[in-house]
């Protein structure tokens, strides 16, 4: 019977009873009290296709006289049960009281072993090479539900191997299955239909539409939604066996989105990022060129090593060096959107131990409505949580510009940010002491006296805050170079240096603890018990600003097409 109060029902599967939320597809519902029903075209963001046929087993309900509306009953005294006389696909079924179900059965048995045989008439038996070895349904339910082995003994259709759909994305297309997730999430979600299908029968390909091409923003989701290795990255593409690969969780720092991801990296070599479900902020998906910003890691720009007036020093020397020019004069602070809160935290304390004034950059570009936010840091609100920011901040530094004509700033701290681009001319820069801190080479680490170099957003932890007000944490996924530190550790050596005592770098539960006394949305947060889909703050004292209001990628999932609902209704 259905429960009013928490509108759940109860089902039967293969003999148990089960409670489950009513009209829940079904292929959820039984993966939600752990049995497994093979799908292929079948994805809980896309609409209801039915074309794999996986997803097949029997159904009843309970019988009552249709005369009367009395329950039938056996002769023990027990309902009957009306079974449908053919199996029906689970996807395009929903859960109601009173709902049976067979996934054991004989006959379920011999429907996936069918349909899995007619998947592998024409499939090339190469899993020894293809990407998608280790993670392939096919290949993961060929092995639970096939028969073992094949009565096909004639010649397999050929068909291209290596087909570019698009500059990020090949098609294998004799490995395709045909169960358009991929033309789905075209027409659905990117609402970008480039692809569809050409040809008849076992000649069926996945093609695009003439004169497109699969160049979307977008485009590598489809090679997250295959469930087989037709479509692959063409990045990724045969550089590592996934069963080698340790995944993390981060968040995607290109903009302020937040977008949940997974970075899978093996002996401290990252080779592929992938979108991590949270479907508060991106469901399932994630942009194209989020998935390249790992190869920062090895860029050539990279800095490595400690310098100071253009020697090679240790840390040890740089951070006295650094001491000795803030005592020069006044000090102001250029802090980043793309440190995390417990950098930015830190940044205050040195901001509170040698006073200056602390600026920020808003980096503003083009945002798509979607999942890249115009926007683009990671963690700008961070900086008005941890109060280093009042208001939003320019997109140029003028004031600070302002302070070095008038000599009213002497030595600049700046965190990764390139005071160049941010409006402030060479000739004028060389006039005051730099402190850089950051992870690459540009035109301002030309003219610093203090080089330190800082970890990228996959060597280190921490959290960022992203437009929704959202704290959201992340790992660190790959050793850093050696010899660096994170800038938690190193504000605090600066701190030490400048106080003369032995102040050590705080963890992150102490940063924590710290910021939850001083900062009152952050009060009672404990680093380790943020939720995997973060934590939302509150916003309301910022909400006079107006980049509060940016609230990413909101869309309707299509509707299920007519006559998908079960037929054992």
């Amino acid at each position: 019977m259905a429960d009013s109060e928490t509108n759940l029902v109860t089902i039967n599967i293969d003999g148990n009873e089960h409670s489950v939320p009513n009209g829940m597809n079904l292929v959820d519902a039984c993966e939600s009290v752990g049995v497994e029903i093979p799908h292929y075209c079948y994805h809980p963001k896309l609409s209801v296709a039915g074309n794999c046929r996986m997803c097949l087993v029997e159904m009843g309900m309970p019988m009552r006289d249709r005369a009367t509306g009395e329950p039938v009953l056996d002769d023990d005294g027990v309902q009957k049960i009306g079974w449908m006389p053919k199996p029906a696909i689970a996807c395009a079924s929903k859960t109601m009281p009173g709902l049976h179900l067979k996934t054991k059965s004989d006959l379920t048995k011999e429907c996936r072993e069918g349909v899995m045989e007619f998947l592998l008439v024409n499939h090339p038996l190469d899993c020894p090479i293809c990407d998608q070895a280790g993670e392939c349904r096919l290949q993961e339910f060929a092995t639970d539900y096939g028969r073992g082995f094949s009565r096909y003994v004639e010649e397999k259709n050929v068909k291209p191997k290596r087909t570019k759909l698009g500059p990020r994305v090949t098609l294998d297309d004799e490995r395709c299955i045909l169960c358009s997730r991929c033309v789905r999430f075209c027409d659905e979600i990117d609402e970008n239909p480039v692809l569809g299908f050409t040809e008849r029968g076992s000649y069926n390909t996945l093609t695009c539409f003439p004169g497109t091409q699969l160049d979307s923003n977008y485009s590598l989701n489809t090679v997250d939604l295959c469930p087989v290795g037709a479509l692959t990255s063409t990045d990724f593409r045969f550089k590592m066996r996934v069963w080698f690969l340790k995944p993390t969780p981060s968040i995607c720092t290109e903009s302020s989105a937040g977008v949940n991801t997974e970075v899978w990296s093996r002996e401290g070599v990252i080779y592929r990022i992938t979108p991590r479900r949270n479907d508060l902020v991106n469901d399932t998906w994630m942009a194209d060129t989020g998935r390249a910003l790992y190869h920062q890691v090895e860029a050539e720009n990279r800095m490595k090593s400690f310098r100071v007036d253009g020697n090679r020093a240790s840390i040890g020397e740089a951070t006295q060096r650094v001491r000795e020019l803030m005592s020069v004069g006044p000090v102001a602070y250029v802090g980043s959107g793309q440190m995390s809160v417990e950098e930015q935290w830190m940044l205050r304390k040195l901001a509170e131990v040698e006073p200056g004034a602390v600026h920020f950059v808003y980096h503003q570009g083009e945002g798509d409505d979607r999942l890249i936010s115009k926007d683009k840091t990671p963690n700008l609100r961070g900086g008005l949580l941890t109060g280093l920011l009042k208001t939003l901040p320019e997109t140029h530094l003028h004031a600070l510009r302002d302070q070095l004509e008038k000599g009213e700033v002497k030595t600049i701290v700046c965190f990764g940010e390139d005071l160049v681009k941010a409006g402030i001319g060479p000739d004028l820069l060389k006039k005051a002491n730099i402190i850089y801190l950051g992870s690459h080479r540009n035109d301002t680490t030309d003219i610093a006296r203090v080089l330190i170099p800082t970890l990228t957003v996959f060597e280190r932890s921490g959290s960022f805050v992203n437009q929704q007000f959202r704290l959201q944490k992340f790992a660190q996924c790959v050793p850093g170079p050696a010899g660096l530190l994170p800038t938690t550790a190193l504000l605090a050596r600066i701190i030490s240096e400048i106080k003369g005592d032995a102040y050590t770098a705080p963890s992150n539960p102490m940063l924590w603890r710290e910021m939850g006394l001083a900062i009152e949305q952050f009060a009672g947060v404990e680093f380790a018990k943020i939720p995997a889909t973060g934590l939302e703050l509150d916003s309301s004292a910022f909400a006079q600003l107006p980049f509060v209001e940016e609230k990413g990628w909101h869309y309707e999932p299509a509707a299920e097409p007519a006559g998908a609902e079960s037929s054992a209704h």
